[in-house]
């Protein structure tokens, strides 16, 4: 996809951090070439984390992230470096602006500990080398000058041959060449006004670019457009929350899957959700089941999240579970007594952040299960779901 076509969520995220005055700002700007962010003398100047979608070459499509000072001070400041943290739940490439006048603080080695931890690939850029120049660095940092230029190339390839992605099929090698697949989108009053979702744009781009048909339709005509074909289709694609109708349409004979799971597998997350589908069966009156959303709409009357999921786990499982409901960048540290996630198919949402919002369940000890395999459990067709994917995940 070219930088217009890549959405936020699915480029490479490149955040800065380091504390006040180290010229974090002045490098973000040195390195996109563009007065992304706000640079001055005061200490403290980037208040919260300021993002940009654009191309870094020689990399591509990213999003480059500056961050407010991880030593920053006060109850306010508090809030700033909690937020500079949770930035890294989403970040792809960490970038440590280093003062070389200052040398490594605590803040910095604080910082590169949690990074290591995080298993994240980390660049130190030591900046201001024009004034004084860094001794004994190791070998994943760089000297460089916001000020003169000096470094900021090789800081680039440097961030470039960490950030690079294997290429990930969302469908194509599921089918055979030349092949036909229906798409079932339903548009009704919780649909985007005037566009598909990504998971359906990226089904659709790839089916495409693979030079394949797809043929677009919603529930209602889905029974007019199978008996239209000459052949039946190679696969049928649908969205999550008309599984169970669209699933008595398909004839068994003919492959079908969800959207969401799709997008759980491109995401690399399909095994590990599919673990939480057996606590769906065993929840009991009053556990708590936390329901997820990585992005944040109006919600409507009929809510996939707030509406049609309580209801239809209430169904299945035969008890008055609770629910709390998360949306957008909230997604917990403490789980407390939460006894299942339910989490979308998180397509707005980085995938470094998505892989890390289920390790954290994990080490929780609280299974999460995505919305796509969930559905498809509670209606009985999982097996039947996950079929077109096996030994693909």
């Amino acid at each position: 996809m070219s930088l217009n076509e890549t959405v936020s969520s699915e480029r490479v995220q490149i955040a800065f951090f380091g504390c006040r005055n180290a010229g974090k700002s002045s490098l973000v700007n040195a390195v996109t070439g563009q007065r992304l962010a706000v640079v001055s003398d005061v200490a403290g100047t980037t208040t919260d984390p300021v993002r940009k979608a654009m191309e870094l070459l020689p990399l591509g499509p990213v999003v480059i992230i500056d961050t407010p000072g991880i030593d920053d001070e006060g109850e306010l400041g508090r809030l700033r470096v909690e937020k500079t943290r949770q930035i890294l739940a989403r970040t792809d490439v960490a970038v440590l602006v280093v003062d070389s006048s200052r040398g490594l603080t605590e803040a910095d080695r604080d910082l590169i500990r949690i990074i290591t931890e995080r298993k994240l690939p980390l660049i130190i850029a030591y900046n201001k080398s024009d004034i004084a120049k860094p001794e004994d660095m190791p070998e994943n940092a760089v000297a460089v000058s916001a000020v003169t230029g000096e470094g900021v190339n090789e800081l680039k390839e440097r961030i470039a041959a960490l950030g690079r992605r294997e290429e990930k099929l969302i469908l194509r090698d599921l089918l055979p060449d030349n092949a036909r697949v229906v798409l079932v989108i339903p548009v009704d009053e919780s649909a985007p006004k005037g566009r598909l979702i990504l998971p359906q744009q990226l089904v659709l781009r790839e089916l495409l670019d693979s030079h394949m048909t797809a043929l677009c339709c919603q529930p209602e005509e889905l029974s007019g457009v199978l008996r239209s074909l000459a052949e039946p289709p190679d696969m049928v694609v649908t969205d999550s929350q008309v599984f169970g109708p669209v699933s008595k349409i398909v004839p068994e004979s003919v492959p079908l899957t969800s959207f969401s799971i799709l997008m759980a597998r491109f995401r690399g997350e399909l095994r590990s959700q599919m673990e939480g589908v057996r606590v769906l069966g065993e929840l009991k009156d009053g556990d708590l089941v936390m329901i997820s959303e990585g992005c944040t709409h109006h919600r409507q009357c009929r809510d996939i999240g707030t509406v049609k999921l309580p209801g239809w786990i209430e169904a299945y499982s035969g008890a008055k579970p609770r629910f709390t409901f998360t949306s957008g960048g909230e997604f917990p540290e403490d789980f407390g007594s939460v006894k299942l996630v339910v989490h979308c198919g998180g397509c707005m949402l980085p995938p470094a952040e998505m892989h890390s919002r289920a390790e954290r369940a994990a080490a929780a000890g609280v299974p999460m299960v995505n919305y796509g395999v969930a559905i498809a459990a509670m209606h009985g067709i999982l097996a039947r779901s996950v079929a077109p994917l096996e030994g693909k995940y």
